[in-house]
This record gives C-alpha cells, sequence and structure tokens, in this order.
C-alpha cells in the first residue's frame, strides 16, 4: 500500500478572524489622520495650535516621571529596540510559531519604514533640523505593544467574539500612547508627531497579519497540494 505524506498543518493565523473585518476600518481611519495631519504640518518647523496647548501641559516633567520617560525613551532606540524585538521572535520560535516570528519582524519593519520614510516626505522639524514627523518611537512601541497584543489574544483555540479582544488591545494602544508621551514630555516630538506616530502602527499592523496570513496560507496550500500529488 502506497504511504501519502499528510498535508502540512499551517500555523495559527496572526490576524484572528474574529478581527478582520473591525481592523480594516480602524485602519483606514488611522492611514488618514496620518495623511491629514502630514499634509497641515508638511515643511513646518514649530507646533500648531493644538501641541502648543498640549505641550505646555506635558513638557518639562520632574523626577520621578522624567526618570520613567528617559526609560521609555530608550527602548525606542536601536539598541532597546532591537532587543525587544528579538525576544519576541525568540519567543515565538520557543512557541513553534514561525508566521508569528515573521510577522513580528515584518509589522515592526513596514512601520518604522513607514515612518521614517514620512518624515522625509512631510519635512516637519523640530529644534531646527531634526526631522519629527511621525514620532519614529511611538509607531515603534505602538506596533510592537499591537503584534504581542494580537499573537497573544489570537493564540490556537482562542477565537470568538471581537470584545474578547478589546483588554489586550487596549493595553497595547496604552502602551503605545505612554511612548508618545514620553517623546513629548522629553521634547523631543510635538503631540501631532506622537499621534502620528500611534496611527501609523494603527494603519500597517492589521495590514501586515492579513499580508502575513495570506502568504503563509498560500504556501501550506502549495505544499498541501505537492503532498497528495502521485509518487509523494
Amino acid at each position: 500500500m502506497t504511504q501519502t505524506t499528510p498535508p502540512p498543518t499551517p500555523g495559527p493565523a496572526v490576524l484572528p478572524p474574529a478581527l478582520r473585518g473591525w481592523l480594516g476600518p480602524v485602519a483606514g481611519s488611522a492611514a488618514s489622520v496620518v495623511a491629514l495631519l502630514g499634509v497641515r504640518y508638511a515643511g513646518e518647523g514649530g507646533p500648531g495650535r493644538a501641541d502648543a496647548r498640549v505641550g505646555a501641559a506635558v513638557e518639562g516633567v520632574r523626577p520621578p516621571w522624567r526618570s520613567v520617560a528617559l526609560l521609555l525613551d530608550s527602548l525606542g532606540e536601536p539598541a532597546g529596540a532591537t532587543a525587544l524585538v528579538m525576544a519576541v521572535v525568540t519567543g515565538c520560535l520557543l512557541l513553534r510559531r514561525p508566521r508569528a516570528a515573521v510577522f513580528t519582524v515584518a509589522a515592526v519593519g513596514a512601520t518604522v519604514g513607514a515612518a521614517t520614510l514620512l518624515k522625509h516626505l512631510v519635512g516637519r522639524t523640530i529644534h531646527g533640523e531634526n526631522l519629527s514627523y511621525p514620532s519614529g518611537h511611538t509607531a515603534f512601541a505602538t506596533s510592537l505593544a499591537l503584534t504581542v497584543a494580537l499573537l497573544a489574544t489570537g493564540r490556537p483555540g482562542q477565537d470568538g467574539h471581537p470584545g474578547r479582544y478589546g483588554f489586550g488591545l487596549a493595553a497595547a494602544l496604552v502602551a503605545g500612547a505612554a511612548m508618545g508621551w514620553a517623546q513629548v514630555a522629553l521634547g523631543a516630538h510635538y503631540p501631532t508627531d506622537a499621534l502620528a506616530g500611534w496611527c501609523t502602527a494603527l494603519a500597517l499592523v492589521p495590514v501586515t497579519a492579513r499580508l502575513v496570513d495570506r502568504t503563509a496560507d498560500r504556501r501550506a496550500r502549495r505544499r498541501a497540494d505537492a503532498g497528495r500529488q502521485p509518487g509523494h
């Protein structure tokens, strides 16, 4: 009797099916905010009216909050950011979730890359020559936090109503907002820069997750079809 190779089992989706319809409009709205603010502040070198009001209430924090802001800021620097991403990727591989590892790198890379490109396209500056729109630190922190939240709440056998993911996603958004606060408090960015960085992650993480899922599922189907061919 001819033995057949069982078809490979695809890994769990990184974007839970229950969230696909819900996060699509969120991503579109976030992208619109980034675009509108980018047009509004293109080429400028100072705060807008909203920036001035919010910045006056946030900037110049005193200890111990300044220490908290500095700690958060360090996590968005190249060394800290790389360590965080590698920790998440290592965890995914140890849990035998290679798709999740790919998603982590792709989502963070796409978000940070988009934020860097937007800085040059928009050309907004702070403190003279420093490109500020959007905040790359905020974009990074929000994207990584959203990625971890999706992977944690969307683990195998845990799918369900979108509402059950609310706590994890809310915590991720708060983590991103905390980095945005730190950037404004330290005077590194205007408040609208931080908002745009936050929205950049909201726009790109769901899209990246969907692309990773589609690509991985397509490859799994091709391997399954090859396994059913005669002689395999």
